[in-house]
């Protein structure tokens, strides 16, 4: 039997969807892979300000796919990483 002065506190997470984190970094780039991963998003943004800054606007080539691949890998690895206890 459990000990009766143990707590057992269950976090549930929402799964975060693919398709709408490969529609949010298509659209919106880095910022929209603050859906997927929050640390991700920021320093992504961070990146790209800073390559827009010095390639005039053209670092967006480099960030906006990498943006996608990372929403989508992020949301994927969220599906994957849940554990289901009975």
């Amino acid at each position: 039997m459990s000990d009766p002065t143990t707590t057992t506190i269950i976090i549930a997470k929402p799964e975060k969807s693919v398709v709408a984190a490969f529609l949010l970094t298509f659209f919106f780039g880095p910022l929209g892979l603050l859906y997927a991963t929050v640390g991700g998003g920021i320093f992504l943004i961070i990146v790209a300000i800073i390559l827009a800054i010095f390639t005039l606007g053209f670092g967006a080539l480099i960030t906006w796919p990498i943006a996608m691949i990372w929403g989508v890998a992020a949301a994927l690895a969220s599906k994957q990483n849940r554990t289901v206890t009975a």
